[in-house]
C-alpha cells in the first residue's frame, strides 16, 4: 500500500504581519560558466559572479532562494548578452515580483597588438552586466574597469629629467539606449589616457608607449573630462558615470576623479 504524500509546508509564502517591504532579497556570490561574444564574432568562455534580487511585498514571509538558481542551472553554459534580457524577465515571473535586478561581473579578455612590433598579447578586463526591471521597463547597464597608464603634467613641467607616471584604473558605468560592444567601451577609454596597457610589449614597442606617454601628460581631472566628452557624443549611452584612479608613484595613496551624467536630464536642462 502507497504511503499518502506528505504536502510541505510552504514557510516562505506565508503571511507576514509585520506589514514591511524589501527592497531587494535573492542571492549574491554564485559563480556560473557563461559565453560572450566579442566583437570579432567569437565566443569567451569565462566564469562569471552573480547577484540576483527581487522586491518581495509586505504581506509575503521570504522569497524562494533556490528559484534563483534555479534559473541559472536552466541556461547552464547558455548565458549570453542576448539571454542575460530573458532571465530577468524569468526571475520575475518565478518570483512573483515587480521588480528584478541581476548583476554579472566577469573576466574578459582583448587581444591587443603592440604598437610597433606588432606581436598579439592578451589584456585582462572586469566587466559587469547589470539588468533591472521596473515597472515592465527594463534597462542595461555595462560597467568596465579598465587599466591604463597616467603621466602627471605638473611633474613633466616641472622636472628636468622625465615626469612621475602611474598605472590607473579608469571605471565606467553605462546605462545603453542600445547594444554597446565591450570593445567599443575600452577602445573609447584607452584614447584618452596617456598610454594604453599591453600584455606583451618588446623593447621597441617599450620606447614608443613611454614616449607617446609623456607627449599626452594627464591629470585624473583631465581624464575624466576627456572620456565624459565623448560619451556624450555616443548616442547609444543614456547615463553614465565615469571614474579615475590613479595609484600614484610618488605618494602613499590614490588620485580620485569622478564624473556623473544623465543626458535625458541634461538635454532637459539645456531647454
Amino acid at each position: 500500500m502507497n504511503k499518502p504524500i506528505t504536502v510541505m509546508p510552504d514557510v516562505q509564502g506565508s503571511i507576514d504581519k509585520r506589514h514591511i517591504a524589501i527592497d531587494k532579497v535573492g542571492i549574491k556570490d554564485i559563480k556560473y560558466p557563461v559565453r560572450i561574444k566579442d566583437r570579432s564574432g567569437r565566443e569567451q568562455h569565462t566564469i562569471a559572479n552573480f547577484n540576483m534580487y527581487v522586491n518581495l511585498p509586505h504581506n509575503f514571509k521570504g522569497t524562494h532562494m533556490s528559484r534563483f538558481v534555479e534559473i541559472l542551472n536552466e541556461h547552464e553554459y547558455d548565458i549570453t548578452v542576448e539571454s542575460f534580457k530573458k532571465m530577468l524577465f524569468e526571475m520575475m515571473k518565478r518570483l512573483e515580483a515587480e521588480t528584478g535586478h541581476i548583476e554579472m561581473t566577469f573576466i574578459y579578455f582583448v587581444r591587443k597588438i603592440a604598437p610597433v612590433s606588432k606581436v598579439k598579447s592578451l589584456l585582462d578586463y572586469e566587466v559587469t552586466f547589470i539588468g533591472e526591471i521596473t515597472d515592465e521597463t527594463p534597462s542595461i547597464t555595462v560597467k568596465v574597469v579598465v587599466p591604463v597608464t597616467s603621466l602627471c603634467p605638473c611633474s613633466k613641467k616641472i622636472s628636468k629629467h622625465g615626469a612621475h607616471n602611474q598605472r590607473s584604473h579608469v571605471t565606467v558605468t553605462a546605462k545603453t539606449n542600445g547594444f554597446l560592444w565591450i570593445e567599443d567601451l575600452i577602445d573609447l577609454i584607452e584614447k584618452e589616457a596617456s598610454s594604453e596597457l599591453y600584455g606583451l610589449l618588446k623593447r621597441s614597442d617599450e620606447k614608443y608607449v613611454t614616449e607617446h606617454a609623456y607627449e599626452n601628460p594627464k591629470f585624473v581631472e583631465d581624464m575624466v573630462r576627456d572620456i565624459a566628452m565623448k560619451l556624450n557624443l555616443d548616442d547609444r549611452v543614456a547615463s553614465y558615470m565615469v571614474e579615475s584612479e590613479n595609484f600614484e608613484s610618488i605618494h602613499n595613496h590614490s588620485a580620485y576623479a569622478m564624473i556623473l551624467n544623465d543626458k535625458h536630464l541634461m538635454a532637459m536642462n539645456k531647454n
